[in-house]
């Protein structure tokens, strides 16, 4: 299985837009840019599934040269899409796979229902929703994919819940990918149980950067748990802006934009 980290940051990316604070100060005069959170892994090297579909996703596409079209004048190597969640960082980009002759779009069944009823995906850009029940291994290109709970945080343009399975993880062969979670749970130690590599919710560096933003466990609270599981490699995504990790990683196994791994 090959893995391409796409983009690694949190929503925004880094430098964020209207942002003038050490880190997006910083990065503007490095030019050490961070694209919103989106990776692709393979089972053959041949076709290409992105895991969520970030706001930058056509620049990810563009510059990554295993996702280059060809031979034919149309042919992609993309083959899907599988979604930890219903966020607009995650999602917005779906819509511009449109162009595609067609879409499989995997999640659970709850944000499947919101980017039907909510935020018209499948009208606009003409996907074929395919659905995921959690602890349920189905085969997408030759990946043993695994979904799992991580929390019930839904996207603020629901207005109303309307099920519990809004936020996942996911064991894809021997990795798990879970760049979104609030805390550290049972299901998430299952599915690092004789994993390879771990790809993790880094956004925020400690819990009091920003106290009333919920759904992303710290990077402090996390390290105890990573101890736990000396055989596997873990690289921190879904960095914001406001981490000050982006400045001095002190070491820590921060993913790298466009990283092959």
């Amino acid at each position: 299985m090959r893995v391409r980290l796409l983009g690694t940051a949190a929503g925004g990316g880094v430098p964020q837009w209207n942002c003038a604070c050490p880190s997006c100060v910083h990065v503007r005069l490095t030019g050490q840019h961070r694209t919103q959170e989106c990776a692709a892994v393979s089972a053959n090297g041949t076709d290409w599934y992105l895991l969520n579909a970030s706001p930058d996703l056509r620049t990810q596409l563009i510059t990554t040269p295993e996702l280059t079209p060809g031979p034919g004048s149309r042919q992609t190597p993309i083959r899907g899409v599988v979604l930890t969640d219903a966020e607009l960082d995650h999602t917005l980009g779906l819509f511009s796979l449109r162009e595609a002759g067609s879409l499989d779009v995997y999640a659970t069944g709850t944000v499947l229902s919101a980017l039907e009823h909510h935020l018209p995906v499948r009208a606009m850009a003409g996907a074929t929703f395919r659905e995921l029940h959690y602890g349920r291994a189905v085969d997408i290109g030759g990946l043993k994919v695994t979904a799992f709970a991580l929390g019930d945080k839904q996207p603020r343009y629901v207005a109303a819940a309307n099920g519990t399975d809004w936020v996942s993880g996911l064991r894809i062969n021997n990795m798990v990918y879970a760049p979104c979670f609030g805390e550290w749970t049972a299901g998430l130690d299952e599915a690092l149980d004789r994993a390879r590599l771990a790809i993790i919710d880094g956004t925020f560096f400690s819990a009091a950067e920003m106290p009333n933003v919920k759904g992303h466990l710290s990077i402090e609270d996390s390290l105890v748990h990573l101890k736990r599981f000396p055989g596997v490699e873990f690289r921190y995504t879904h960095l914001n802006n406001t981490n000050p990790l982006l400045l001095d990683g002190q070491g820590l196994p921060l993913a790298a934009e466009s990283e092959l791994l």
